[in-house]
């Protein structure tokens, strides 16, 4: 059994690859959001992220100053909770979503960023289907930052990689080199049998479709998913914050989807 595993998800490593390519014409831009709107963020695509008890939402705040459109760019903030007296959280973070409102399937996305550093923050583009429960419905990590890293964490999750703890058959991550002081464009690529993972143009990773009997290794294809943008500070992986680094920013260029020709 193992070898025919081993087998199979060589082979699906092999087809992957061969789908895989940076950016070339055959990709049409069908959607794109540059941000050059004044003031605030196209209420008909994104929401901003409710606070919730996980490490990465329990400091999401709706206050507005959190969330700026300036100078062609989506702002998004981290900073010290000494502004709002009726909310108890140490610090308040700004995020955004498409839940509801704008989903992704088949194609390649991608978003252009400044991400600034400060010890505890955790900045991520993320995707999440619109209707499957996770882990069972996957989870798409086209891009997490810790404090002042000088790379970029690339990952996906799902029931078989979570629950069951298939890890490394496949490799469910990797990271890729970013210049910190300056934009990067982080990418993936969703196809029906792999998800193909970019920066800069220079492929990251892979994450094939393989043949097992496991369930939940792919849950990828035929659902819709939604794009988060956020911003967090503290938690159980980036560690503490050093408060006298904040407040904190990180700049959106752009967002962009394409499909094949």
């Amino acid at each position: 059994m193992k070898r025919l595993m081993k087998i199979s998800m060589v082979a699906g490593c092999v087809a992957a690859l061969a789908a895989c390519s940076p950016k070339e014409k055959e990709w049409k831009l069908v959607w794109e959001d540059d941000f050059n709107q004044t003031g605030s963020f196209d209420p008909e695509v994104w929401s901003k992220i409710p606070r919730g008890g996980s490490d990465w939402n329990n400091f999401m705040s709706d206050y507005d100053p959190l969330f700026e459109v300036r100078e062609g760019n989506l702002v998004l903030r981290g900073i010290r909770n000494d502004v709002l007296s009726g909310d108890t959280a140490t610090y308040l973070t700004g995020g955004v979503y498409t839940k509801g409102k704008k989903a992704f399937m088949e194609g390649r996305l991608e978003i252009r960023a400044k991400l600034n550093g400060a010890k505890g923050a955790w900045p991520a583009f993320w995707m999440l289907p619109e209707q499957g429960q996770w882990p069972m419905g996957g989870e798409i990590d086209i891009m997490e930052r810790l404090s002042h890293d000088t790379i970029a964490y690339q990952t996906i999750h799902t029931h078989y990689t979570y629950d069951l703890g298939f890890k490394d058959t496949p490799p469910h991550g990797s990271t890729g080199s970013i210049r910190p002081e300056d934009y990067n464009v982080y990418a993936v690529e969703l196809h029906p049998d792999s998800l193909c993972f970019f920066i800069n143009d220079q492929h990251t990773f892979t994450y094939p479709r393989i043949e097992t009997e496991q369930e939940g290794q792919f849950p990828f294809h035929q659902q819709p998913f939604y794009l988060l943008l956020d911003m967090q500070l503290g938690g159980s992986w980036v560690g503490e914050v050093n408060a006298d680094e904040l407040p904190v920013e990180m700049y959106i260029d752009w967002v962009r989807f394409y499909q094949k020709q």
